[in-house]
């Protein structure tokens, strides 16, 4: 099987994030494979390790994610391909990523494509259905179970907290949820092979694109970090006084009724 993985590279939202004048800092902030991909690359691993073929990850950004993607490979991925658009786009957005992505699958024979479900960074969970409608193959969001019987595959995605099964066929792109694996650590002599595997790299050139062609449709006005929030308020005395109180609180505070 020819499997791939879309990876992005994201902040790690455990550690605390600045932002200044609208602007993430970057100094200081710890970035990670986007938790979500790591669903994608372990089952990406399943899947090669139950049917055969090869694990290919895939990101798009600067030579800075050459570090996640090298995780990626001590995960057990068998090559990694970085798009480096670092001298090429000063910003970009979802229209830009599936249009670089689309570009770089032109040529390429496809089994199944995985992805995370959203990055925690933005949370749009746009590329991976635009991507799988701009190469016209099927598309299955959010799956938590997947299992390929030659060309059928069967599905089972979360669907607000219930299940969908779903019955569809390859070539195919998924995206990954929670609950669908437990993804691996990588290990000491996983990372000792990931030095040796094959890390390539290319440019928008590279891929017949010019820069006009991936120009972002949508643009970023403000990044602010969310208000800290207030202590709550215990509310004492008799029920019914506490219902009034309440009431009144929602009213007048909380401006919800």
């Amino acid at each position: 099987m020819n499997i791939y993985v879309l990876l992005k590279r994201t902040f790690d939202t455990e550690e605390k994030i600045s932002v200044n004048n609208g602007v993430i800092t970057d100094d200081g902030a710890e970035y990670i494979i986007n938790p979500y991909d790591e669903y994608a690359v372990e089952e990406a691993i399943n899947l090669r390790d139950e049917h055969g073929g090869e694990v290919t990850v895939v990101t798009i950004g600067e030579e800075e994610a050459e570090k996640q993607l090298r995780t990626a490979l001590a995960m057990g991925a068998d090559k990694a391909v970085l798009i480096n658009t670092e001298d090429d786009l000063e910003e970009g957005d979802q229209f830009t990523t599936v249009k670089i992505l689309e570009a770089f699958f032109e040529d390429k024979e496809v089994d199944i494509i995985l992805g995370g479900n959203v990055a925690i960074d933005e949370a749009s969970g746009q590329v991976g259905p635009r991507l799988a409608e701009r190469l016209d193959i099927a598309c299955v969001t959010t799956i938590t179970d997947i299992k390929v019987d030659g060309t059928t595959v069967n599905i089972e995605r979360d669907v607000e907290g219930d299940v969908e099964k779903v019955e569809t066929s390859l070539p195919l792109l998924v995206t990954c949820q929670q609950g669908l694996n437990e993804p691996r650590y990588p290990s000491l002599p996983g990372i000792m092979k990931a030095k040796k595997k094959p890390l390539d790299e290319l440019e928008i050139d590279d891929l017949d694109l010019d820069e006009d062609e991936v120009e972002p449709k949508t643009k970023t006005t403000e990044i602010f970090l969310p208000p800290e929030k207030e202590a709550g308020k215990v509310l004492e005395g008799e029920v019914d006084d506490q219902v009034k109180e309440l009431v009144s609180l929602l009213k007048t505070e909380a401006k919800v009724l």
